[in-house]
């Protein structure tokens, strides 16, 4: 292997003092309640808001702030995500009656958790993409209750209105003008206003993060993420412009983004860096992409394709691009990733918006355990049985001698007992 252009080392960040700034938001919340949320709100946003849950009025006001055709276009989207979701759940099947002996008989339920908040960020950008990518799975899941939350737009008490209307195309019933860390404590432990949920789901920044971590146990979350990132793998027959541009895609996420090239040819690996400064010269959010390029964006040589292979393994990304010419001959070799996007005509940027397949992945390799947020994250599968006098009998010995194996002599007693009924 050989590098082409070399990343800066993640360097950890005050972790401990992260973590402490968290665990104070979080006791002030759990303190005081609501009282607690509007003084972080004044703080971090300047928003004066007194009802924190966004009113029917407020959602349609954002309605008739966006044109026709930005309605339609998240429409369209949300169709998509929702067919594919849907599509998920049906593959999800209930097991009613397994029998693995006579007399025994085993089932799972498939049963949805009964509340949910979909954090969706705020920031830089409205990031109303991801109110689609979380709440669409809900529902196909069947979660009775969707909350959702987003800071307000800096300096004022609304929540961005592409944010909002996406929200409630996508089924939310609860809207709160609440973000950050003290908006995942609330919905894990609840606030005068806000009753908690079951389940937390979707990005945030560093604190958002720390938040769901510090909370996961009160509430489930789907996963801890970091920055996105995104790695091409790619050959000779790779176009180095539409690689600079699916590279660049990511770097404007933020500072930290991280984009990585990984090719077995080394004049497309110098091609795509030139691009790449060619394509900042005119990119609008240049000053957030150039200084994440230049920190974290990696291109790599491999000496032969397995090498390739083995190294977008070891990275175990976010997104996957595979820019060659036969890629599905490597697909099976390819474990590690939070969606993957074949072929050159797949832009990353399509699964982001409007494909189908879901946006929320996992980052930092965690990808080596876990997959992205689907209809499953809303989902848990329940066991039950039963048995008849008969099997109950006829088992009864054999879990005896297990627990008198273990010295668990009440266990050993609750199955003899059975023996005789």
């Amino acid at each position: 292997m050989k590098i082409l252009k070399e990343s800066q080392k993640r360097t950890p960040s005050d972790a401990r003092a992260l973590q402490q700034a968290v665990s104070e938001i979080i006791g002030q919340v759990c303190e005081k309640g609501d009282a607690a949320l509007k003084s972080y709100n004044q703080k971090f946003d300047q928003c004066q808001r007194e009802e924190l849950r966004v009113s029917k009025e407020e959602i349609k006001a954002a309605y008739q702030q966006l044109d026709p055709q930005e309605i339609e276009d998240m429409k369209a989207a949300l169709s998509n995500i929702q067919a594919f979701a849907r599509a998920q759940r049906e593959t999800m099947t209930e097991i009613e009656d397994f029998s693995p002996m006579p007399g025994i008989h085993l089932g799972h339920r498939i049963l949805p958790v009964q509340s949910c908040c979909c954090y969706v960020p705020g920031g830089s950008y409205p990031l109303y993409s991801t109110a689609l990518m979380l709440a669409a799975p809900a529902k196909a899941a069947g979660v009775p209750r969707i909350a959702a939350c987003s800071p307000v737009v800096k300096g004022s008490d609304q929540i961005h209105p592409k944010t909002l209307v996406a929200m409630d195309l996508a089924g939310v019933d609860e809207i709160y003008a609440v973000g950050g860390a003290q908006a995942v404590a609330a919905f894990s432990y609840g606030t005068e206003q806000i009753a908690p949920v079951d389940l937390i789901v979707g990005p945030g920044n560093q604190y958002v993060t720390e938040a769901k971590r510090q909370c996961y146990g009160q509430v489930g979350i789907d996963f801890v993420a970091g920055p996105s990132e995104v790695l091409v793998l790619a050959d000779e027959s790779a176009k180095p412009e539409v690689t600079a541009a699916d590279l660049l895609a990511q770097s404007e996420h933020d500072p930290n983004a991280k984009g990585i090239v990984i090719t077995t040819d080394e004049a497309f690996g110098h091609a795509v860096i030139a691009s790449v400064e060619k394509q900042l010269e005119t990119l609008q959010t240049a000053p957030i992409a150039r200084p994440s390029w230049n920190a974290f964006g990696e291109v790599l040589l491999a000496d032969s394709i397995q090498e390739a292979i083995d190294l977008a393994n070891t990275y175990a990304p976010e997104h996957l691009e595979l820019a060659m010419e036969n890629p599905g001959e490597i697909i099976p070799k390819l474990y590690n990733y939070g969606s993957l996007f074949i072929g050159e005509n797949t832009a990353e940027v399509f699964g982001d918006y409007a494909s189908g397949t879901n946006h929320t992945l996992p980052t930092l390799r965690a990808s080596r355990y876990t997959g992205g947020v689907w209809v499953g994250t809303f989902l848990k599968t329940c066991t039950h049985q039963s048995m008849t006098a008969e099997a109950s009998r006829r088992i009864a010995p054999l879990v005896a001698r297990m627990a008198e194996g273990e010295g668990l002599a009440g266990h050993a007693k609750a199955a003899k007992i059975r023996e005789t009924l």
